[in-house]
């Protein structure tokens, strides 16, 4: 099967038009926690893409998707409910995960978007 440059172009703004937000390439200092086995859980790591609705960042350990925690932006200390909604490749220093925001505050991460 082959597919021709203007197919692919009119694919891709398909999919465009179903992300919400501007998308930023930022690297923003975060801490998440959740609870395991009735104890809290937290890890810090950084964040490669942000937009108004979530991000997608890179830590070590195996989440699972759906997992819920807390994400604080560590710049401004705001914090947010949180979901993981994609895993995606292995990096050297841990996986990449995107992580919507639950109810996001517009300003949550202290950039123009």
């Amino acid at each position: 099967m082959s597919v021709n440059l203007r197919d692919f172009q009119q694919l891709d703004a398909k999919y465009r038009e179903k992300r919400r937000g501007r998308r930023m390439n930022s690297r923003v200092h975060v801490r998440l926690e959740w609870e395991s086995a009735g104890k809290r859980e937290f890890i810090e790591a950084h964040t490669r893409i942000v937009n108004p609705y979530g991000c997608m960042l890179v830590m070590p350990g195996a989440f699972e998707i759906q997992q819920r925690l807390a994400l604080t932006n560590l710049c401004t200390q705001a914090s947010n409910a949180a979901v993981i909604v994609w895993k995606g490749n292995h990096q050297p220093e841990g996986w990449e995960y995107g992580v919507e925001l639950v109810a996001p505050d517009m300003d949550f991460w202290g950039l123009e978007l």
